[in-house]
Formats: C-alpha cells, structure tokens, sequence
C-alpha cells in the first residue's frame, strides 16, 4: 500500500453473518427506482414504510409514487430539475422522494423548522420551482417562489386521478438524484448535488456490507435535512426490507429509542454518533433482532462492552462523497487508547492523506484526508468556483476528482484512518496551537464520559478553553475530569472550565452544536474541591485571584492557569502580590497557598 493511501473495502465490514431471508433475484432491475418496482411487482402486501400513523405496502409505494411522478412530469418537472421536499418524517415523505426521482427530478429535502429566511435563500440558490409539502407548512414559512403542492389539499383528487402505472423512462446514472444543502465556512447553505450513480453505488454497498436482505427492518430517525436520511431509507426499499420511523420523543431519549429498537424488532439501524456513545452503555436483552448499530456524524470517542448482542459500526463521510465514504466495526477492546478508527473506505472508493503540496504523507502521519471514487458527488449547485476549490483533480488514478474534506486524519499501521479533527477547529490561544478534537477524545477516554465538546470562547483577552461532558457516573465532577486530562495533554490544553451537563447541545440532525459553547461558563462548572485559605495572608491573596479571574471561591489547591489565567493576567498577579508582601518576589509558584510557604 502506498504511504498515506486506504484502500477500498468491498466485502462485508464484519464477519458477523446472519439466517435471514435472502434478497430477491431482481434480474436487469439496476435503477434504484425499478428495483423498487419489482419488489412492488413481487410482493406487494409486504410492508416496506411504517410510521406513528400509517403501514405503507410495497404496492402502494408503487401506485401512489407512480401517480404523485405522472403530476409532476404534467406540471413541468423535467430531468435534472430540483423538486423540495418541506414534509415531518412519515411514509408520506418516502413517496414524494421516490415520484420526484422517477420524473426524473432531483428531490431537496428541508426541515420543516428551518427559518423562513434561509428556506427562502435555498428554494432560489437551487433554483427549485415546486415545492411539496401538506396543508399549511408552505404558508407558515412564507414560501412564495414556488409552485406549492400540497399533498392533502386540493392537488389531492388531481393527483389521484394520475395514471397509476410508471412511466418507462430510463434517466442515467449520471443525473441527479437528491441535492441536500448543508452549511459550511462560507457562512451561507450550499446545496450539494448528488447522482443516481452516486447514491446507487452507496446501495449496493450497504447491502453488501450489512448483509441486507427483504426481511431487514429498518429504523429512521435522523432528521430528513440531513443526510444520514438518505442512508436509512433507500438501501432497504431497494433489498424489499422495510423502513420503521421512530416518533419525535423516542428518536431524542437513548432509553426509550433502545426500548423501541427491541420492541420494533429492528435488525440494523443507524443513530448519530452522541446516542450511539449512551446506548453502547445501555443494559440490552440478551436476545434483540439488531444485528449492527450504525452511527457516525461525530467523532466516536468510546468503545462497545463486551457481549452486546449487536455490532458496532463507525462510519465517516461528507454530505459531498454520498452519506458514507469510509466505514469500520469497532471491536470491544477495553484497553484501546484513542477513539475508535473511521475504518476504511467503501467499495469503489479511496482515500488519501495528503501534505500541503498534496503529496501523500508516511503512515502515522497527520494530513488533510482527500476522498475518490463513485461516491463523489458533481458539486455545488450553481456555485463553480465553490467546486472547484473543494473538488480536484485526482493526481494518483490519472481520471476522476477528489474531494477535499478538510478534515485531518493519519492512516495506522493496520491500513485504518484515524480522525484527528477538523482542520478549520485548530485554534490559537496565548502562542499555542490546540486541537479541540484531541482535548474531546481524551476527555473520552475516561471511563465515565459518555460525550465531551471543547473548544474555545470569549474574544480577545478574554478569550478561555473550555469543556462541556455528559457522564454514566454522577460522583465524578469537573476537578476529577482535569486530573484525568492532566496526565494526558500539556497543561495549555486543559480547559479552563469543565463544565458537567445532563446532555450536549446538538442541532435538529444530531450533530453536536458547537456554536453552543458560547453559553458554558463557570457557572455551569461543578464546584471544585478546594481547602479554604489557612490564614489571612491566604485569604487576601486568594482576593487577589478572584479579582483578576472573576472566580469565586478559590482555594489554597487551586492552580491559576488551570483557572483560565494567562501570562498578561500573571504578570498583573505578581504585581498586587509584590504590593500586599512589600517585597519582590525571586521565585513562586500558581498556587493560592503556595505563596504564604
């Protein structure tokens, strides 16, 4: 293998194996719309959608899409053409998506508690002129720009009327399937234009990787926005399997969604990266129809316990390389240092790990990670410069684009990617540089951590490292977590608050919300473990502290630095304490007690 190169993985990413039934033989079914088809064909009783309120069949996916597709293609939805979707999680959403790819159409799928303003921005950046939503969502948003159709108002009986057999246009595999906008550093959304190809080669991955077959159930739980959604819906109505959504309160608890898993007999389902970390730890029945637990969108920083009757599966990828670029089950390994790897790229995918000069860097090394192959998407809808800064071209297979993920990784001596941290997270703090990625995967390593976000707040002077963590065990607090950091990072990297939470701050897709930091501050921090001052001296001199920290109490145990001071704010300490002693001071220590010795 080349230096800083991962090769792709085409079987399966564990050996676990299960007796299931096996998939239908579908012949020269290659679209994902025709193998839905023929499942349809095949079985049309069988469940292939169930959500709070309704039980979709196979057959009528099949009609209703059909019908739905026939009425776009009669409104003017052309091939190519971007068809929003601002619908809740339901059977309901599955048919729209589906119709709108068998016109032909790529569908765009918004959260319906997205801001009117920046719904508005991304109906006209991807040039979308129908909009499909139910009674009143429209409206509520102020959607004016498009053509409005609703599923349960008058386009009802029209709709019904349309022809109920497909049409037998063959689109390629090279046009557009679905565009899902996701934010980045420039500050506005920025639609990400995804092939049928694209998406095909994810599918026929997935089945492989996880053995998917017609008698799966599926769960659905990610937020439609995000495209985690992608992943859980059209691997299994491609195999014939059938897709669960899970309700609003369960997808959010790890408790009540490990009661619905089992109770719902899912087999694989996928969760985001910050329920995965609780229902690792959660006490599972001995027998459950799940066989992997998928997760991703953040750095997984624990490991499964031993004898969960399920396995654990980390997987990585941009919104630009098609949902998953890199996959990798994660083995119980209680004395592993560092989170778990990203595993390896998928099938018909690579990946590289590369310098400034994009040159490939020796294993172990750290560099930007760079993805190839079938999973990379076209681009950014109507933004060519945009592209072409993100997407280059692929200097090692001689055809084919790369993209550039802007996150910095290192390939191990096992041909695993391991996940430093994001590139544009590196932060600057008093002269040092300091990896927020690598103060959360340490804080990770602590047994009783079960999630961590670091990172830094304030501006200018006044700008501090902190640090929120959830945990399993409520006896251990904030000072216990910076002893366990101490022995693990410099001391420039220890946060100067800690700050323990009942949950981390995510956002409607589940991905942790680092913008939320902001509001950590000491108030939140749990009280440290500190003796009093001994004496006056002491007492005066912990004034001093509090003054210039904004810190209260302090104690003769407290370390300055680890306090959030710095060396502008030492040097005014030493100073008030030259004054209150009358004397210079030849030698000392940041310790409030430390200098009445």
């Amino acid at each position: 293998m080349e230096p800083g190169v991962c090769e792709s993985v085409g079987a399966p990413v564990s050996s676990v194996a299960a007796e299931h039934e096996p998939s239908l033989r579908l012949g020269l079914a290659t679209s994902l719309t025709a193998r839905i088809a023929a499942h349809a064909a095949v079985a049309p009783a069988r469940v292939a959608t169930a959500d709070e309120a309704a039980r979709l069949t196979y057959g009528e996916l099949e009609l209703r899409s059909n019908r739905l597709a026939a009425y776009l293609r009669q409104i003017g939805v052309v091939e190519d053409s971007c068809v929003a979707l601002c619908m809740e999680r339901s059977c309901e959403f599955v048919i729209a998506a589906l119709a709108v790819m068998k016109a032909g159409a790529a569908y765009l799928p918004i959260d319906p508690t997205t801001p009117s303003d920046r719904v508005a921005f991304i109906l006209s950046d991807a040039g979308a002129r129908q909009l499909i939503s139910h009674r009143g969502k429209a409206a509520a948003l102020g959607v004016t720009s498009c053509e409005v159709i609703e599923l349960d108002g008058a386009h009802a009986d029209t709709i019904a009327k349309r022809p109920a057999v497909a049409d037998d246009a063959q689109w390629p595999s090279s046009g557009l399937a679905y565009v899902i906008y996701t934010s980045g550093s420039t500050g506005r959304p920025k639609g990400v234009e995804i092939t049928r190809g694209n998406l095909l080669n994810l599918i026929e991955w997935h089945q492989q990787a996880f053995d998917v077959s017609a008698s799966d159930r599926a769960s659905q739980v990610a937020g439609l926005g995000f495209d985690a959604a992608v992943w859980e819906i059209w691997p299994y109505l491609a195999a014939g399997a059938s897709v669960h959504f899970a309700d609003e309160l369960t997808r959010r608890s790890p408790q009540a969604l490990r009661d619905w898993l089992v109770t719902e007999r899912i087999s694989v389902a996928f969760v985001p990266t910050i329920l995965a970390e609780q229902l690792i730890n959660s006490t599972w029945p001995r027998e459950t129809s799940l066989r992997f637990l998928l997760t991703g969108a953040d750095t997984l920083h624990r490991r499964p316990a031993t004898g969960l009757p399920f396995g654990l599966v980390n997987n990585y990828g941009p919104t630009e390389c098609t949902v998953v670029a890199t996959s990798g089950i994660v083995q119980p390994d209680q004395n592993a240092t560092g989170s778990p790897s990203i595993g390896r790229p998928i099938a018909n995918s690579s990946a590289f790990v590369l310098d400034g000069h994009r040159q490939p860097v020796p294993q172990g090394v750290v560099g930007e990670l760079y993805i190839g192959g079938d999973g990379v998407a076209i681009g950014y809808s109507g933004h060519d410069e945009l592209t072409g800064m993100r997407f280059v071209e692929d200097p090692f297979r001689g055809a084919g684009r790369l993209y550039r993920t802007g996150d910095r990784c290192r390939i191990d001596a096992d041909g695993l990617i391991e996940f430093v941290g994001r590139a544009d997270r590196q932060v600057k703090l008093r002269g040092f540089r300091i990896e927020p990625g690598e103060i959360e995967q340490a804080l990770g390593t602590h047994p009783a951590v079960t999630g961590s976000l670091a990172g830094i707040v304030g501006d200018d002077d006044e700008r501090e490292l902190v640090a929120c963590v959830t945990v399993a065990d409520a006896h251990v607090d904030s000072e216990a977590l910076r002893q366990h950091l101490r022995a693990r990072l410099p001391a420039f990297s220890i946060p100067a608050t800690i700050a323990v939470t009942d949950v981390l701050p995510v956002t409607v897709n589940g991905k942790i919300e680092r913008s939320q930091l902001r509001f950590i501050d000491r108030a939140h921090e749990q009280p440290r473990r500190s003796r009093a001052p001994r004496d006056p001296l002491e007492a005066e001199l912990a004034r001093i502290w509090e003054d210039l920290l904004h810190v209260s109490p302090i104690g003769r145990d407290d370390d300055f630095f680890e306090l959030g001071g710095h060396s502008l704010l030492a040097a005014a300490m030493i100073d008030r304490v030259e004054a209150l002693l009358g004397r210079r001071l030849e030698g000392y220590v940041y310790r409030a007690g430390a200098f009445a010795g």
